[in-house]
């Protein structure tokens, strides 16, 4: 077999595996999840503890914030880093099970956050894995559910804006 006919074979093997593994990409756990031009998924999962809850484009169940409106986020600086919101580029889509209206608003950074039933969501950075829900509660957080919000635990009634440093108590 010629040089010349080895290379090609081994080019043309490389472009295909190049096609096949750019489109993979998947969002952070714990990022925005911000996807395509499209916009990124809204699904849902069960829950033994909050019914059916929302669940970002990486599996990860999704937060609202009490002290949250339609039309802005109090959680900026460093209360982003702790919970990120799930940010996109387009039109967020929902998947079956998702009833309630999806939207967006535009952060003070100038990001384009989803909003469902007109709150902003986010994911907790104490949640490691699809399933988990451990932020419920957390400075006025709640988990998102499909039919609202998640019951937050008795004494976190009152719901003031997150602290901006991270003061989560770790």
């Amino acid at each position: 077999m010629s040089l010349t006919r080895v290379l090609s074979l081994l080019a043309v093997a490389v472009l295909a595996v190049a096609a096949c593994t750019s489109s993979a990409a998947s969002p952070s756990t714990n990022g925005g999840g911000a996807s395509s031009d499209a916009g990124v998924i809204v699904d849902s999962a069960s829950s033994p503890s909050f019914g059916t809850v929302l669940t970002g484009p990486n599996g990860m169940t999704l937060y609202t914030h009490a002290g949250d409106t339609a039309t802005s986020s109090t959680c900026i600086g460093g209360c982003a880093t702790t919970w990120p919101p799930l940010e996109t580029n387009g039109q967020p889509t929902a998947q079956a099970g998702v009833t309630g209206q999806l939207g967006t608003l535009t952060r003070p950074d100038g990001a384009t956050q989803v909003t469902y039933r007109g709150l902003p969501l986010y994911y907790w950075q104490g949640d490691t894995k699809a399933g988990d829900a451990t932020g419920n509660g957390v400075e006025g957080f709640s988990v998102a559910t499909v039919s609202g919000s998640g019951s937050v635990p008795d004494g976190s009634s009152a719901a003031p804006a997150p602290g901006s440093a991270g003061d989560y108590g770790y």
